[in-house]
């Protein structure tokens, strides 16, 4: 089975571990990663979904965090903060600055984002295909209005340093229009048994993936079954501050809702927690089939169960 997954960062990598989990070693499985978190700090080029998804199924992630390396260190922070030298909102360790150095001098030496994505994956051997969703630059920017004005800022800036605690007035994927899909990408599409959207945030992860031309486009042209997994449940997002990205595109911070964003045209199926059991009807009144199952990944076996349960409904759904 050739499996093909658009993720962002923590929850896209934690549902891929368990995706791993459930699937058997003749299975395929390629990852379509998120890289409009991407940003520039300190001449470097970081990005954060990537290195997630790559740190998760490798074991190098903090568990607790989600994000970033386990057993970090902060030296080379502690010292650029002695030079007054900035961003201090946004934390790189020791160990995380190695893959950027690496990933940075390569990208200068004349390789693509996915050259390098590859060449940093023979470490980690993430057990899946990583490719970014484009090799050129693609960067998520938030507008907001404050005490500065109305302006727009970089994703992370919004995410990290302010904690969206401002409302998100609008989402520009900067770039994403004229960005095309990296080698491999179309392809994989294409040729996959199963398409899944994992429970990323469906504005600024998924959304930024399928804002870059002809990868929404080939999604919804592919033969192979569409199954998204909510990333909201109760009216409130598993993880971050989703619904402040979702009231920006104007779309409700329910399960109901993100299916119908995403609409019939896209997925074919769409799995709510058990919580929201009611909204399965008005999902599939829109034409697409919903179950109600466990969303909650507390571990690596409910979350395969999870993906079971994706991977069940798309066989159901099979066009």
């Amino acid at each position: 089975m050739r499996i093909v997954a658009l993720a962002g960062g923590i929850g896209g990598a934690r549902f891929l571990r368990g995706l791993l989990a459930a699937v058997g070693p003749q299975d395929e499985i390629t990852v379509i990663g998120n890289t409009g978190d991407d940003i520039h700090l300190y001449g470097l080029k970081v990005c954060p979904d990537l290195d997630t998804v790559m740190y998760t199924l490798g074991g190098g992630i903090h568990e607790e965090q989600g994000w970033g390396r386990t057993d970090e260190t902060w030296s080379i922070k502690a010292e650029m903060k002695e030079y007054g030298v900035g961003p201090e909102w946004f934390g790189l360790g020791d160990r995380d600055f190695a893959t950027h150095l690496v990933r940075s001098q390569m990208l200068t030496a004349g390789y693509s984002l996915s050259q390098v994505t590859e060449a940093l994956c023979v470490r980690w051997k993430p057990g899946v295909r990583l490719l970014p969703m484009s090799d050129g630059r693609v960067e998520t920017h938030v507008r907001i209005t404050d005490e500065q004005g109305t302006r727009a800022i970089h994703f992370q800036e919004y995410w990290v340093r302010l904690h969206a605690a401002v409302d998100a007035e609008a989402i520009i994927p900067v770039g994403a229009d004229t960005a095309k899909p990296a080698p491999g990408v179309l392809e994989a599409i294409a040729a996959a048994d199963v398409i899944l959207f994992p429970p990323s945030n469906p504005v600024v992860s998924i959304g930024t993936i399928l804002a870059v031309p002809g990868i929404r486009e080939a999604v919804a042209a592919a033969p192979a079954p569409v199954v998204g997994l909510s990333p909201i449940i109760g009216g409130a997002p598993v993880r971050g501050m989703a619904d402040k990205v979702l009231a920006a595109v104007g779309v409700e911070a329910t399960a109901e809702a993100v299916a119908l964003n995403y609409g019939a045209t896209l997925i074919d199926g769409w799995l709510v927690d058990t919580a929201d059991q009611d909204s399965v009807a008005a999902v599939e009144a829109a034409g697409i089939a919903c179950r109600a199952v466990p969303l909650l990944m507390t571990d690596v076996e409910a979350t395969a169960e999870m993906a079971r349960a994706a991977l069940a409904l798309a066989e159901q759904v099979r066009k």
